[in-house]
């Protein structure tokens, strides 16, 4: 089967690794003509799809399209043409317009009682401000006084979202199916960096069992809402014993789905398919942890090597896959011999997560002996942990 993925930066990558992993064939498109997903495919054609009147003559041969960008002109470009040929289209436009909003989001939430942030001004700093749309770390930032907030107010648009920030242990979880079914996929433990840009995903979840009935609860509420016909993720915090929901997306994320495949087996991508190829089709699906993950991006500069939040992946020139890279199980990276400069993301199992954070720091010391780089950084939010950093070992210390 081959299968179109419209869109080659970061989700464009989770998208061509999991389905060659379900055995595909891969056609990346993407307007520009240097993106990470391209080395990574099976085809790359620079196309924009919002200027091109004939899709067909570039996707009329695929089998399924799936978008892997939050262009709203380019989604709807896609949907057009898939609609007006019956090209099966792995999007769910209706519940990604309320999603891509965290205006229309937040009022969900409010909608169906879930516990979020408190929106300011009704409460007290810290305060972080974000864009209202789009979704990552760009744009946001994090207040502790009136002062600060006020000149950001003045030099920002109106369309943004502040609220309480709130310090704590962030997690994700993915819900997939159709009206009427909505599955809850694995829970993953998210780790940022000081941009608040997620820089590290962990599987099985830390998350107590008795959160975790509740996280999928509403995860499953929130989908129900939506009428969600495909994914979405749900990313939570939690603060005082008590998940706060933070944002929705109904799309394919990042990060999180190849995670979920390491620890379970469970390809998103290929079931996400599936529901869009065969719509009448009855699936079953069955999630159960078998092995840790350790998912992370890391930078290499000379004399250093630094775990990052994934924005560093993002315009990169292309990646690779590379298979037991310096210990790692599989490595996405633009690694070149003699390059003193580059970035990658590390993917590190085994049986359990205690023998996967050894494991990892084999992986993160034979690349710094390697490299000769003597000098490691890997920092978190000073808002949260007030300037705690990781060893190598992936554990924080003072």
């Amino acid at each position: 089967m081959l299968v179109g993925v419209v869109g080659g930066n970061l989700q464009g990558v989770e998208a061509t690794y999991l389905a060659r992993k379900a055995g595909w064939e891969v056609m990346v498109v993407d307007r520009k003509p240097v993106v990470p997903a391209s080395g990574l495919c099976d085809r790359f054609v620079q196309l924009d799809v919002t200027g091109e009147k004939d899709l067909g003559v570039v996707l009329g041969s695929v089998d399924l399209i799936i978008p892997a960008l939050e262009n709203d002109r380019a989604l709807a470009c896609l949907e057009q043409w898939t609609r007006n040929t019956g090209m099966p289209f792995a999007f769910d436009s209706a519940a990604y317009s309320v999603t891509s909003s965290k205006l229309k989001s937040n009022r969900l939430f409010t909608d169906l009682g879930l516990s979020m942030p408190a929106l300011w001004p009704e409460c007290s700093f810290p305060v972080i401000a974000k864009p209202a749309t789009g979704s990552g770390s760009h744009g946001v930032s994090v207040f502790y006084d009136s002062k600060s907030l006020e000149k950001y107010i003045q030099k920002s648009d109106r369309n943004r979202v502040i609220q309480e920030f709130i310090p704590g242990p962030s997690y994700s979880l993915e819900v997939i199916g159709v009206p009427g079914r909505h599955v809850p996929l694995q829970v993953t433990d998210l780790e940022m960096d000081t941009a608040y840009d997620c820089k590290r995903v962990i599987a099985p979840t830390a998350l107590s069992g008795a959160l975790i009935p509740y996280l999928e609860k509403i995860s499953v509420a929130l989908a129900d809402t939506l009428g969600l016909k495909g994914l979405m993720d749900v990313e939570v915090i939690l603060h005082d014993n008590t998940l706060k929901v933070l944002e929705i997306d109904a799309r394919l994320p990042s990060q999180t789905p190849t995670a979920v495949y390491w620890s379970t087996g469970f390809n998103m991508v290929e079931v996400l398919g599936e529901l869009f190829l065969n719509p009448a089709r009855e699936f079953s699906i069955r999630i159960t942890p078998l092995k840790g993950v350790v998912y992370e991006h890391i930078k290499v500069l000379p004399n250093m090597l630094e775990v990052v939040g994934e924005n560093i992946m993002t315009g990169t020139d292309t990646l690779f896959l590379l298979r037991d890279f310096f210990g790692a199980d599989e490595a996405i990276t633009n690694y070149r011999a003699g390059r003193d400069r580059w970035v990658a993301t590390l993917i590190i199992s085994d049986d359990t997560l205690e023998t996967v954070w050894e494991k990892r720091r084999h992986v993160i010391e034979d690349i710094q002996r390697h490299f000769n780089l003597n000098l490691y950084r890997d920092l978190e939010p000073v808002a949260n942990i007030r300037g705690y950093t990781c060893d190598q070992t992936g554990r924080r210390r003072c």
